[in-house]
C-alpha cells in the first residue's frame, strides 16, 4: 500500500514461442468462501478466453524496446516498450489502451540467462517503472546477471491509460484540518465529499470505470509474459503485488515458474476489502507505538518524553498547534497526520520525524514544514495514484452500502485504535457510493502440485499488510515457503533491509530453493539511529528497493 492511498518495492526460463500456452487454472481444494468463486468458474467465461486470445497475438508480436522517453526520467541504460492490452478483455479486439513497459537486459553469460523478471510495488496505483534501475547497485549483480529486469505501468497509472477523478490542484490543497474524533456534522461533510470523488471517478473514466480491477490486472500481467517472450512468469510483488499476484497463481498456475510474495494483503475474500482495512487500521495502532517507544528509548536526543505515552502527549500537544496555526502554512493536522502514519510504514521515518517534532516543540516550526507540507510538483501522480487505488478496491468487490455499517464498526475500533481509523475511513468511504459494476472475487487457493514452490516474505509487525495474511497465503499456496523478519515492522521486507531476508530471495530467484521446512525465520533489522536534524553523518542507506506500497 502507498502510505498516502493506503495499499498499501523491491524469472522464467527464456523460450521464444509462437503462441502462449493454453490458460491452466487450478480447481480449488475446497469449496470457495462465500461471496467467492472457485478459480476455475472463470476458465470459460468470455475475458478469460479474450486473454488468452491476447496473449497468443502478444507471444507472436512481442515488444518494440527503444530509447525510453524523457518524461519517464530513467537513465540510458534502460529501455521502454508499450503492450497494447485491451480495455474489455471480453472484446479483445474492441477499444486497446497501451500500457508503459521498462527493462535491463540480463548482464552475464546468454547460456545463463533465467529470462525476465517482472516487478510490481503495490498501490494499486504505484508505478514499477524504476525497478530495472535497481540493477545498477552491486547488491543486485547475482540477479541482474541472469534476468532481464522488467518494471511496467498498470493499468491506470502514469502513462498507462491514466485515470483521473479530480483536478489534481483541488487534490493538493493544504492545510487540512481533520479532528481526531469527527462529530456528526463533519462525518455528513466527508459523505458528501465521497459521494462527489465516486461522481468524479464516473464522469473522468466514463464507461472505462469498471476496467480498472485486480482481475484486469492479472491478465495485463499475463500478456506482459507473453510479450517478453517468457514460456512461464518470474514475477516479485509487494504490498497489493502480492494480492494480484496471488490471483494470478490460482488462475494460472502453470504459467508459474517462480513468485516472490513481499508484505502479503490477506487473500482470504471475506477480508477484501472492507474488512482487511479495518484489520490494517488496528495494525497501525501498534506499529505507532513501536515508534513512540523508539523515540522515548531516545529521550536524551529528542526530548519527547521517556515513556510511549509521553510521546503520544508531545504529537498532541502539536497536533493541537498546527490546528490553530498551520506549520509554514500548509501543514494542519491533516499533512501531519499523513506525515507520522509513514512512520508505521518504515521505520526510516523515525529519525526525521522525531526530530521535527523536537524541534517544533523548541520554537522551530520549518523541519515539520518541509517533511510534512504538500509536494506540488508531484500532485499530478499523487492524484492518479489515488484514483487508481480507489477504482481497482471499488471495482474488485461489493463495500457496505450503509453508513450506519460503516459508523458503527470504525467508532467501535477507533476506541481501541485512533491514529489511524478514521483517516482510513475517509480514504475509502467512496466505494460505498461506488456507480461502477463489481467484480466477483476469487477464493485463492490450488490444488497440491498444480502450483511451482513460491516464497513468501514478510515481517512480523507490518502493519500496512498485518502478518496475518502471509500465514493466509503461506496456507493457500499449497508447497509455499515462509520467511518471517521477526520484531520488525517495515513495510516491504526484500531488496536491503535485512541480509539474511535477501538472500533467501536471491537463493530462491537464482536456484529455486527454498527454506528447509519450508519455513525461516530471521532476526530484524538494526533499528534506526537516534541522529538529530544537525547530525550531518545520518545517510539513507544503499542498495534498497523503493518503499513497497
Amino acid at each position: 500500500m502507498r502510505e498516502l492511498v493506503r495499499y498499501g518495492v523491491t524469472a522464467t526460463v527464456l523460450a521464444l514461442s509462437l503462441c502462449a500456452p493454453a490458460p491452466g487454472p487450478a480447481t480449488a481444494a475446497a469449496g470457495p468462501a462465500a461471496g467467492a468463486a472457485a478459480p476455475g468458474a472463470f476458465a470459460g467465461t468470455p475475458e478469460q478466453r479474450g486473454a488468452a486470445l491476447v496473449a497468443r497475438r502478444a507471444a507472436t508480436a512481442g515488444l518494440a524496446f527503444r530509447a525510453c522517453p524523457r518524461v519517464e526520467q530513467l537513465p540510458p541504460t534502460v529501455q521502454c516498450a508499450l503492450l497494447r492490452v485491451p480495455l474489455d478483455y471480453a472484446r479483445p479486439d474492441g477499444k486497446q489502451i497501451s500500457l508503459t513497459v521498462s527493462r535491463v537486459r540480463a548482464t552475464g553469460e546468454r547460456s545463463r540467462r533465467q529470462g525476465s523478471l517482472v516487478y510490481n510495488p503495490g498501490g494499486p496505483g504505484a508505478s514499477g517503472m524504476y525497478f530495472p534501475v535497481v540493477g545498477m547497485l552491486p547488491e543486485w549483480d547475482p540477479v541482474t546477471a541472469v534476468y532481464d529486469l522488467v518494471g511496467y505501468a498498470p493499468r491506470g497509472v502514469g502513462r498507462s491509460a491514466p485515470l483521473s477523478c479530480q483536478d489534481p490542484k483541488q487534490f493538493g490543497h493544504a492545510p487540512t484540518q481533520t479532528p481526531r474524533a469527527p462529530g456528526a456534522a463533519y462525518k455528513r461533510q466527508r459523505i458528501a465529499a465521497a459521494r462527489a470523488y465516486a461522481r468524479g471517478c464516473a464522469r473522468a473514466a466514463g464507461a472505462a470505470l469498471p476496467y480498472y480491477n485486480s482481475l484486469n490486472n492479472v491478465r495485463d500481467l499475463d500478456v506482459l509474459r507473453a510479450a517478453l517472450g517468457d514460456r512461464k512468469l518470474t514475477f516479485m510483488g509487494a504490498s497489493y503485488g502480492t494480492y494480484f499476484g496471488a490471483l494470478y497463481a490460482t488462475l494460472y498456475p502453470s504459467y508459474v515458474r517462480r513468485m516472490v510474495f513481499d508484505s502479503v494483503v490477506n487473500p482470504d475474500p471475506r477480508g477484501i476489502w472492507y474488512r482487511n482495512n479495518l484489520d490494517q487500521s488496528l495494525a497501525f495502532e501498534g506499529r505507532w507505538r513501536d515508534f513512540r517507544a523508539w523515540a522515548a528509548r531516545h529521550d536524551d536526543v529528542y526530548h519527547l518524553g521517556r515513556t510511549p505515552e509521553a510521546v503520544l502527549a508531545s504529537y498532541e500537544k502539536v497536533r493541537a498547534a498546527v490546528a490553530k496555526h498551520p506549520a509554514g502554512g500548509t501543514v494542519g493536522t491533516g499533512e501531519l497526520q499523513a506525515a507520522f502514519l509513514k512512520t508505521a510504514y518504515y521505520d526510516d521515518y523515525w529519525a526525521p520525524r522525531a526530530g521535527a517534532l523536537s524541534a517544533y516543540l523548541a520554537g522551530d516550526e520549518w523541519a515539520l514544514a518541509a517533511q510534512a507540507g504538500p509536494d506540488t510538483a508531484s500532485a499530478v501522480e499523487e492524484e492518479n495514484a489515488t484514483a487508481v487505488y480507489t477504482a481497482v478496491l471499488c471495482n474488485d468487490t461489493a463495500w457496505p452500502g450503509d453508513w450506519a455499517v460503516w459508523d458503527r464498526d470504525n467508532t467501535a475500533l477507533a476506541r481501541r485504535a485512533p491514529f489511524e481509523t478514521w483517516d482510513n475511513v475517509w480514504t475509502n468511504l467512496p466505494c460505498a457510493y461506488w456507480p461502477a459494476k463489481r467484480q466477483q472475487k476469487i477464493d485463492v487457493r490450488v490444488l497440491p502440485k498444480a502450483l511451482p514452490p513460491t516464497l513468501i516474505v514478510a515481517a512480523e509487525r507490518d502493519a500496512a499488510t498485518p502478518y496475518a495474511g502471509a500465514l493466509e497465503l503461506h496456507r493457500r499456496l499449497t508447497g509455499s515457503a515462509l520467511v518471517t523478519e521477526r520484531g520488525a515492522g517495515s513495510h516491504g521486507v526484500a531488496g536491503g533491509r535485512s541480509a539474511c531476508v535477501d538472500r533467501h530471495v536471491r537463493e530462491y530467484l537464482l536456484k529455486g530453493a527454498l527454506p528447509a521446512g519450508r519455513r525461516a525465520d530471521c532476526a530484524p533489522h538494526p533499528e534506526p539511529a537516534p541522529v538529530s536534524l544537525d547530525d550531518r553523518a545520518a545517510a539513507p542507506r544503499t542498495g534498497m528497493l523503493p518503499p513497497a506500497v
